[in-house]
């Protein structure tokens, strides 16, 4: 199964930011894809395909991080994009108190690894993923989006369960949650 941890934002930082992408321009451009509302997280570490038989030990690992850490009070604010061309990524950004989910998302990679788990390497960028307009919105539209994004600030909240998740790519992709932890 396809796994990763991550951090779901409460509903009401969900339809905040929601109303605020509905004034988007990629909103309204045909074939970018949209995450959707009910998929938004905070993917603290992907894992990939993990054999069945190794779902105990990943959920051990999560455990473990989740009984050491705290719960950051975060919010959704500013934002920016990834890539160029057809693997453009727009984001929204994670502030607040950001230092102790770096912690918590380098005590779950290290748990982990320490279990012989898969998990990426890359290094940890908290973000939330709104859209993937990859070349089908003109530059211009995107600096737009990017410029307003800049001056959003959603609603602080607190980061209390850490979550693992099987991705299923779809189309259209989706998420099951499998379990959750109190942070």
């Amino acid at each position: 199964m396809r796994l990763f941890a991550a951090i779901y934002p409460p509903a009401v930082a969900v339809a905040d930011l929601t109303a605020r992408i509905k004034g988007l321009r990629v909103a309204s451009a045909r074939h970018a894809r949209l995450a959707d509302p009910a998929n938004l997280h905070l993917t603290l570490a992907f894992l990939g395909e993990v054999p069945d038989v190794r779902l105990p030990d990943v959920e051990s690992a999560l455990a473990s991080a989740a009984r050491s850490a705290r719960s950051p009070r975060l919010r959704l604010a500013g934002g920016g994009s990834f890539g160029q061309g057809r693997s453009t990524v727009l984001w929204v950004d994670v502030r607040g108190e950001v230092e102790a989910l770096d912690a918590l998302a380098r005590s779950i990679r290290g748990g982990l690894r320490g279990a012989g788990l898969p998990c990426d390497d890359k290094p940890f960028r908290p973000h939330l993923t709104i859209a993937r307009p990859g070349d089908r919105v003109p530059e211009a539209d995107l600096r737009a989006d990017l410029a307003t994004l800049d001056e959003y600030a959603g609603p602080e909240w607190p980061a209390d369960r850490l979550t693992l998740v099987h991705s299923h790519p779809g189309p259209p992709p989706s998420h099951t949650r499998v379990t959750t932890w109190p942070l």
